[in-house]
């Protein structure tokens, strides 16, 4: 902004330069060609007068007057006769000798024709003015007066002199008013113009300062009123841009933008999560080129050929797990009928079919394990009532069956109603201060006696003092199930142990045995509902599938994980980890 108050000063100030000195110069030619006449009519009549005066009166007569004359006008006055020769001569006033005034007077005289007109002409810095006198139409002679050209260069400088003061003073006073004004008027461009470059920049706070800028305030206030609505406009933007970033990063569905070329311009967190995708491997690509999926590739050229809304289902292997998608996808179209692209969000539906099935196999599961008990108490019974019954022995027999069966049924039932009870959202433990030691004992006490018949090494470890926050009957639940299948898959002569310990985070319960173990393959099933390793041993002695789904509810509600290590035919230990209590 210097640059342009300088440049403008400066043609500004070079304007009025240029015009003061063509004003000058006008005014000093016109003042000196207003003098040169003056004095050119001065001569003309001093010398009409002298002819006038020769007419009238004999030279020899006049002669001390005209030197007189002579004295008084500063000039030199020379009188000649018809035949152009010397008669009077007051005597030179100038810087020039009587043979060189006498061959400017012959030079002017040979080169002007002139009956009755006077003539006068510059030569050497003086004025020759020559007229003729006479009486009637006879010439008698010239008068020639002659006047140096010092008055009028005097006259001159003076002019210029005054001039160029007056027009020096002119110059200054008219810079200053033009710096004053070229400020007063440049200070809020200045500043408006600055503030405009901040705007540019999008620094939206930049503010013209206030003060008085007169005519140019209304800019000023333009600038700043401008600047107010940028910021507003921007802050708005912002938060509407954040809003919209938190929402579709956030948003739990996966969310994919692709513009009018093709190009994926846009994919959120969840997206990226769902594919495990790099966002700067597919952003500004092609579509075609990125998506590793041809179902989808499909689906989006599919959108982009109708240009309509469009939902499908998909199952996709993503690495080693197949998932289920709810794909829906719809064109984006802007004002007059721009396509801009299109948008296709991913909703990812794995856990409701996986529900899906979980509730089908359910169903399945329990219908085929209630089938059995009734259907044998309903065999039985009707075997009874076409007359077993009076055979005491096979009458007690069967209702030694019937009664195990009901029992069985019964266990089935309570486990199911348990398991219901452990997963519904209001389940809570009744917590206290657990001595692991004696819940193990407590425990172990239940099946001394079933262990002694299989001749099973049943042994506990734990050390004293070893307390956790827990619920103390669930707890011991836990342990019972677990030593349940511990006996149940050991053969006889074998061993089954149950130890405890604490790390320095956890307090860890290890339930070990010798039985016939459990294939790699299903250990990740084994937890599931109604899920059998062996299942026509498991049905023989009297199990349902859902005790290790009772333990894994029980352990996660205790904030804690189960784990399992298991070889066939060497046996199975299964480890609990509990936190250890906040101190």
């Amino acid at each position: 902004m210097d640059s342009l108050r300088n440049r403008l000063l400066f043609w500004l100030i070079t304007l009025i330069v240029t015009v003061l000195i063509a004003l000058g110069l006008l005014l000093g030619q016109l003042l000196k060609q207003f003098y040169a006449e003056t004095m050119n009519k001065r001569m003309e009549k001093e010398a009409k007068a002298l002819a006038i005066l020769l007419e009238n009166e004999p030279l020899e007569q006049i002669r001390i007057d005209l030197h007189d004359m002579g004295d008084e006008l500063s000039s030199r006055i020379t009188v000649l006769d018809r035949n152009e020769q010397v008669r009077f001569d007051s005597g030179r006033i100038a810087a020039i000798s009587d043979e060189d005034h006498e061959r400017i007077i012959r030079t002017i005289l040979r080169k002007q024709q002139f009956p009755r007109f006077s003539v006068i002409e510059k030569a050497n810095d003086v004025y020759y003015y020559i007229a003729p006198y006479g009486r009637g139409s006879e010439r008698d002679g010239y008068v020639v007066l002659s006047t140096p050209t010092s008055s009028l260069k005097k006259v001159n400088q003076q002019i210029w002199g005054v001039l160029t003061s007056s027009l020096g003073m002119a110059l200054v006073v008219i810079i200053a008013l033009v710096w004053k004004i070229a400020n007063q008027y440049m200070k809020p461009i200045e500043e408006a113009t600055k503030v405009a470059f901040e705007l540019e920049k999008g620094n939206y706070a930049a503010r013209v300062p206030d003060g008085e800028y007169n005519e140019a305030g209304m800019l000023v206030r333009s600038i700043n009123r401008l600047a107010r609505h940028l910021q507003e406009m921007s802050r708005a933007r912002e938060i509407q841009t954040d809003r919209l970033h938190t929402l579709i990063e956030n948003v739990g569905s996966g969310l994919l933008f692709i513009d009018h070329r093709g190009h994926i311009s846009l994919i959120n967190r969840a997206f990226q999560t769902q594919f495990h995708l790099d966002p700067s491997d597919c952003l500004y690509r092609p579509y075609a080129d990125v998506l590793p999926h041809r179902d989808i590739v499909r689906f989006i050229d599919d959108i982009f050929i109708t240009e309509t809304t469009m939902r499908r289902h998909m199952r996709l292997t993503i690495g080693i797990e197949r998932k289920h998608f709810d794909v829906y996808g719809a064109p984006i179209i802007g004002t007059n009928a721009e396509w801009k692209g299109i948008v296709v969000v991913f909703h990812d539906i794995t856990e409701l079919k996986r529900l899906e099935q979980i509730r089908k196999d359910f169903v399945a599961n329990v219908s085929h394990e209630l089938k059995t008990p009734v259907t044998s108490i309903k065999g039985f019974a009707e075997t009874l009532l076409d007359g077993a019954m009076k055979d005491e022995a096979a009458l007690e027999h069967f209702l030694t069956i019937i009664l195990k069966e009901s029992e069985r049924l019964q266990t089935l039932v309570e486990e199911l109603l348990d398991l219901s009870k452990i997963e519904q959202h209001g389940f809570q433990l009744q917590l206290e201060d657990v001595d692991i030691a004696q819940v193990i004992a407590e425990a172990a006490a239940v099946f001394r006696q079933k262990a002694a018949e299989k001749q099973i090494d049943l042994h506990i470890e734990s050390p004293s003092g070893l307390v956790i926050r827990g619920d103390r009957n669930r707890m011991k639940q836990i342990l019972l199930n677990l030593l349940a299948n511990a006996i149940t898959y050991t053969p006889e002569h074998g061993r089954v142990a149950v130890e405890a310990e604490e790390t320095k985070k956890e307090v860890l319960i290890h339930v070990k045995d010798t039985g016939i173990g459990i294939e790699e393959k299903e250990i990740p099933r084994i937890f599931e509902r109604f899920y059998r390793v062996d299942k026509a041993r498991s049905r023989d002695s009297g199990g349902t599938g859902l005790g290790l789904s009772i333990v894994k509810h029980l352990v996660e509600a205790h904030r804690g994980y189960i784990t399992v290590a298991s070889e066939v035919g060497r046996g199975t230990e299964f480890t609990i980890h509990f936190p250890k209590p906040e101190r």
